[in-house]
Order: structure tokens, then C-alpha cells, then sequence
């Protein structure tokens, strides 16, 4: 056999390698499109507006302003129901929702450092009416040595329980921590010593027989059916725990969304949570008070 009776050929990858470089330059365009189309979002006079189903009284809030405010803005506002609020704060962030009108600065704060969703809050709307229930005792006097409290299990409403539980002289919580952020093992006194359980809001009217007492928000109890004469205590709501509307940050500045805020601080807002009868609301959102 002679050297010409065969040739030996380096197998060609070259192929294969501009292949994958088309690939991945494809895929980056394909994310940056994606991304600037995120941004692109330019909103109509239609705008949707977040609330949670299971809180009656956002649907009602957001209800009044789109037939009593909103028109003389020259916006339509439709209520838009979501239970689950990550998802909704995700839709707001992304400009499917123009806005939600959930959740207050704690909870947003918890929910942005978890997430990094570009979220803004523009506006404190109302506060929400938050107490303790028993269904064993009348007063928080009579809650024995050793009661079993039930808590939110989520990080920004166990602070508002914990808070509201040392601003009564119950607890006291350990003095280096923000005490709105506070958590059980922030408590570094409890002279009743009281046995502290966790629970989702939305499940603490059904436990409210097993238990000495529960702490949360009246919307979650009424929801529940579990009477107001069941309240042992409703503190005022201190404005630090106001919901607020918020929105995707890259939208504050379309033309619509400003006017969407306008709507929203106009007066009218607070003089209708002081003046309505309406039991979904009365005594459930309260007005945004001055501290």
C-alpha cells in the first residue's frame, strides 16, 4: 500500500462550533427582546388593579374608585382578583396589572428582597383594622399563665402581632431588633409565658376554638365568620402598617398610571372610608391616620 492509496482527514468541528455560537447569540437576543418588552409596556385607559379575593374590602375600595373617581381622570379601572399575592406582585412588576393595593411597606419590603421585583409604593390608601379574638375569654385581662396564642406565620405580619403585643406591656422584644420586623425568637421577655403558635392568616378563624387566642387582620376573621363580638382587642392601626398602591417601577411616569395615582389620592378616597356603612368595609379599612 503506497502513501496515496489513502489520506487520513482531520474530522471538521468548525460546525458544530458556529452552531452553538448561533445558539447562544439567538438566545441573548431573544432575552434582551424579552426584556425590553417588559419595559416597553405602555398602558391604555383600561387598567387592571389588583386585589386579594379572600379581603372583600379591597374589591370594594378599588370598586368606588373606578365608579366615583376614576372617570373624572378620564381612566376605566377594573378590579382584578388574585389570591395568591406573589404572583400578583410579579404580574404588576411585569405591567399585566397596573397596580395592586394589598400589601403594606413591610410586607413589600419582604416580598422585593426575596424576589427583586422592581415594585414601587405611591400612596398610602388605608389601613387595616387588626386585633385579637378568643373564643375562651372577653378581655385580654383574662387570658390565663400560659395561654396559647396563635400568630401569623408570615415574617411582616408576625412583627405587627409581636408589636402589638409589647406596645400592651405583654412582651418586650429584644431592643436591637426593628420591633415591626420582629419574629418569636425576638422575644426576650414573657412574664405570662404564653406558648406562641404559627399559622397562615387565612386559617386562623377555623383554629380560633383551639386555641386561647389569635392575632390578625379583622377582613381574615369577618371572612371566617367569626363575630367582631369575638374581639378582645382593636388597637388603633398605626399608619406604619397603611396598604399602599403600588407599581411596577419602570410604568410611574406613563401617562396613565399617573393619572391612575391621581385617582387614587384624590380626597374623596379617605372621606368614603370615614362615611361608608358598608359592613366589608366599615371597621375593616380604616382611613390612613397622621402617625
Amino acid at each position: 500500500m503506497t502513501q496515496q492509496d489513502f489520506e487520513i482527514k482531520k474530522k471538521k468541528t468548525w460546525p458544530w462550533i458556529v452552531l452553538g455560537v448561533v445558539v447562544i447569540v439567538v438566545a441573548a437576543v431573544g432575552w434582551h427582546f424579552a426584556s425590553q418588552q417588559r419595559h416597553a409596556v405602555t398602558f391604555g385607559t383600561t387598567l387592571k388593579v389588583h386585589f386579594e379575593p379572600a379581603m372583600a374590602g379591597e374589591q370594594k375600595l378599588i370598586e368606588y374608585v373606578a365608579q366615583n373617581i376614576a372617570p373624572d381622570y378620564g381612566i376605566k379601572i377594573i378590579a382584578e382578583g388574585l389570591q395568591d399575592p406573589v404572583q400578583a406582585d410579579r404580574a404588576v412588576a411585569d405591567g399585566q396589572y397596573a397596580a395592586t393595593v394589598y400589601q403594606h411597606q413591610w410586607w413589600l419590603k419582604q416580598v422585593v428582597d426575596a424576589n427583586k421585583f422592581a415594585l414601587t409604593p405611591t400612596e398610602p390608601l388605608f389601613q387595616w383594622a387588626f386585633g385579637i379574638y378568643s373564643d375562651k375569654y372577653h378581655s385580654i385581662a383574662d387570658l390565663p399563665q400560659g395561654a396559647v396564642i396563635v400568630v401569623p406565620n408570615d415574617g411582616a405580619n408576625q412583627g405587627q402581632a409581636l408589636w402589638l403585643l409589647q406596645r400592651i406591656g405583654l412582651i418586650g422584644l429584644d431592643p436591637n431588633v426593628e420591633p415591626r420586623t420582629a419574629k418569636l425568637s425576638d422575644i426576650k421577655e414573657n412574664p405570662h409565658h404564653f406558648v406562641f403558635k404559627e399559622l397562615d392568616l387565612l386559617t386562623m378563624p377555623r383554629a380560633l376554638n383551639s386555641v386561647d387566642a389569635a392575632i390578625g387582620y379583622v377582613s381574615q376573621f369577618d371572612a371566617g365568620k367569626v363575630p367582631r363580638e369575638k374581639g378582645i382587642l382593636f388597637p388603633p392601626a398605626p399608619k406604619t402598617f397603611a396598604s399602599q398602591l403600588v407599581i411596577g417601577t419602570p410604568y410611574l411616569d406613563d401617562e396613565n398610571i399617573v393619572k391612575l395615582k391621581k385617582a387614587f389620592a384624590d380626597p374623596r378616597v379617605q372621606q368614603w372610608l370615614k362615611e361608608t356603612h358598608d359592613p366589608l368595609v366599615r371597621d375593616v379599612l380604616v382611613p390612613v391616620s397622621a402617625q
